[in-house]
């Protein structure tokens, strides 16, 4: 397997498993077009820093975020992460996540930054990886109409 930073000619690449996943597993209604908007939104953002995971050439993973600039430190915000269906429950995704945790800590990050879902499996996923419930943090969100 070969880890290798994400450029934005590997978004097609990324798209049939985003897909698959967030359709088959997640329930979801993405499209092409909006997955590729999704992704694209990310890749491309200033500071952006994504990884791609292949295997014999194939991508197999990925995961996708940004470096944001704090007053005394830098973060970096994980967006997605995401191995392909085939792939999953064999350590595949925590070897990528500690791989990301090891470039973005090089590059100048001090804290790593996510959302997750709220259920079991991302409980025990990033539990394992000794990701924590931030308690002076708490999401907020309005639906506008």
């Amino acid at each position: 397997m070969e880890i290798r930073e994400m450029r934005k000619t590997d978004i097609a690449s990324v798209i049939p498993i985003y897909l698959d996943y967030y359709n088959n597993c997640e329930d979801g209604c993405w499209t092409i077009e909006k997955a590729q908007r999704r992704i694209k939104q990310v890749v491309c953002m200033e500071d952006a820093y994504s990884l791609i995971l292949e295997n014999e050439g194939n991508v197999i993973g990925f995961a996708m975020g940004y470096f944001k600039q704090y007053d005394d430190i830098i973060g970096y915000t994980l967006e997605e992460i995401l191995i392909a269906s085939p792939y999953q429950h064999q350590g595949i995704g925590s070897w990528l996540l500690n791989e990301l945790e090891h470039k973005v800590s090089e590059k100048g990050a001090s804290i790593l930054e996510l959302l997750a879902v709220n259920d079991d499996l991302h409980e025990h996923y990033y539990g394992k990886a000794n990701y924590y419930k931030a308690a002076n943090l708490i999401p907020r969100a309005k639906w506008l109409q």
